[in-house]
C-alpha cells in the first residue's frame, strides 16, 4: 500500500506556505503560494469570478522520503484542513471554469461548436495561474520524491475532481514541454502555440545585445531609446519592499486604465496589486517612470533568479517609445546586469520580434469527455501544430540577428 494519499481544498488559506513553496516551481513565479493567494484575497479567483479554485494535495509522512511509495490506487478526500505528521509532496492549482476568458490557450471555437452540437462546454476544469500566460510547471512535486509515483496521483486526483463537477474536460495551459509528454502518457492531447521570449547570451551590455542586430535594427532601438531618454531621466526599479500602499494603487490605476483603453477586462480585482506585494514582495519589481514628483508610466515585473516576467504596463502622459523603453528595453538591461537568462514579456506582439524576442514554444494538454467530440479536436490539433510550426519558421526567417548569429539565444 502505498503511504501517500490525495486531497482537494477550496482554498490555499489552509495549506501550509513554505510546504507549497517548497514544492519545484520552475523559473517562473506565478505557482507560488503568494501569487496565487493574492488571486484569492482580492476576489479575482472565486465562484464570482468564473474562477473556483480546487487544489489537489498529495501528501506523504513528514520525515519520510517518497522516493519508494507504490503508485497504488489513490483515493481523494475532499477535506480542508490539514492533516498533522504529514507533508505536502505533490500540488496541482486547478479552476472549475464557468467560461474561457483569461486563459490565454484560446478554446472559444470548440464551445462554439459544443453547443452547436448540443453538448455542455461548461463547467471545464483549468490547470493554470489565472489570467497569466507564462510557461512554468503545472504539476508540481517535490525535490526529493519519485516523481512518477506523486504525478500519478495528482493526475489521478484532478480527473476526480473533473467527474465530481461533472466537468467536460480538462485544460492544462502552458505547461513545461516535459509535462506535455507526461500528461501525453495519461491521455491528454498536446496542443502547440507559442510565444516571443529573450534570451540572454551573456551579454555584457545593452550595446554588446545590439551588436547582435542588424545595423538597421541597432540603429532604430538606439533612436527609440534616445527618445525616450530625452524627455525622462529614465526608469526607475523598485522592489516590493519598498512599494508604498500610494504605489499600489498607481499600478492598480494604470492597469485598468490600459485594459480600458484596449477594450480588454481587468481580470484582476482592487486590492491584487496590494495583495500580491504583501505576500510576495520579494518576486516584484516596478518600473517606475517619474516626471518630478510625479508617476506617468510604469510596468510591473515578477523576478526569480532564472526568469523576469513583465505583466502590466500604464501610464497617465503618451511619450512616443516610453511603452518599450518601460516594458521592453529597460527590462533586457535588468536581465543583462544580473545575468538573468530568459525575459517574457508577455503573450502577444509580433513588434517584439524586430526587438531581439523570439518565437518560443508553448505547451498545453487536454482531455475531452465526450468521445466523438474528442477525437474531432484531436484531428484539428494535428493541423494546428503543422500551421503552428510552419508560422514560427517564417518567423525565425525574419529574426533582426546579423548572419550568423542566430536567434543569439
Amino acid at each position: 500500500m502505498s503511504d501517500l494519499t490525495t486531497r482537494i481544498v477550496p482554498s490555499l488559506a489552509s495549506v501550509d506556505a513554505a510546504q507549497w513553496n517548497a514544492l519545484e516551481h520552475g523559473p517562473s513565479p506565478f505557482s507560488e503560494y503568494g501569487f496565487l493567494r493574492a488571486l484569492e484575497r482580492s476576489g479575482s479567483v472565486g465562484p464570482e469570478s468564473g474562477w473556483e479554485p480546487a487544489y489537489v494535495l498529495v501528501e506523504a509522512p513528514a520525515g519520510v522520503s517518497a522516493a519508494c511509495a507504490e503508485d497504488g490506487a489513490a483515493g481523494v478526500d475532499a477535506g480542508s484542513g490539514e492533516i498533522p505528521g504529514r507533508r505536502i509532496v505533490g500540488a496541482v492549482a486547478a479552476y472549475v471554469k464557468a467560461h474561457s476568458y483569461g486563459e490565454y490557450i484560446f478554446d472559444w471555437a470548440w464551445a462554439r461548436a459544443a453547443e452547436r452540437a448540443g453538448l455542455a462546454y461548461y463547467p471545464k476544469l483549468v490547470v493554470a495561474v489565472p489570467m497569466t500566460p507564462a510557461t512554468g510547471p503545472r504539476l508540481l512535486v517535490a525535490k526529493d520524491v519519485s516523481r512518477g509515483p506523486v504525478v500519478a496521483r495528482l493526475v489521478t486526483g484532478v480527473r476526480a475532481l473533473a467527474e465530481r463537477r461533472r466537468c467536460s474536460s480538462i485544460h492544462w495551459l502552458f505547461t513545461t514541454a516535459a509535462e506535455q509528454a507526461e500528461l501525453r502518457e495519461h491521455g491528454f492531447m498536446p496542443r502547440a502555440s507559442f510565444q516571443y521570449h529573450w534570451h540572454n547570451a551573456g551579454y555584457a551590455s545593452f550595446d554588446e545585445f545590439l551588436g547582435r542586430l542588424t545595423s538597421r535594427r541597432r540603429k532604430q532601438l538606439r533612436k527609440e531609446r534616445a527618445r525616450v531618454h530625452a524627455v525622462v531621466p529614465g526608469v526607475e526599479w523598485v522592489s516590493g519592499s519598498a512599494l508604498t500602499a500610494e504605489d499600489c494603487a498607481t499600478i492598480d490605476r494604470f492597469y485598468r486604465v490600459t485594459t480600458h483603453n484596449h477594450f480588454g477586462q481587468d481580470y484582476l480585482q482592487p486590492g491584487f496589486f496590494a495583495a500580491v506585494v504583501a505576500e510576495q514582495p520579494e518576486r516584484v519589481q516596478w518600473a517606475r517612470v517619474r516626471r518630478g514628483e510625479r508617476t506617468i508610466a510604469g510596468a510591473l515585473f515578477f523576478e526569480t533568479a532564472a526568469g523576469l516576467y513583465g505583466r502590466y504596463w500604464g501610464c497617465e502622459e503618451e511619450i512616443e517609445f516610453l511603452h518599450f523603453e518601460t516594458a521592453y528595453y529597460a527590462a533586457i538591461d535588468r536581465c543583462i546586469a544580473r545575468g538573468t537568462p530568459l525575459f517574457e514579456a508577455g503573450a502577444q506582439g509580433e513588434h517584439k520580434l524586430v526587438r531581439g524576442f523570439v518565437p518560443a514554444s508553448t505547451y498545453s494538454s487536454h482531455w475531452v469527455r465526450h468521445p466523438g467530440f474528442s477525437a474531432a479536436i484531436e484531428r484539428f490539433l494535428v493541423d494546428e501544430t503543422a500551421a503552428v510550426q510552419g508560422h514560427m519558421r517564417e518567423l525565425a526567417s525574419l529574426l533582426p540577428f546579423r548572419a550568423g548569429d542566430g536567434d543569439a539565444g
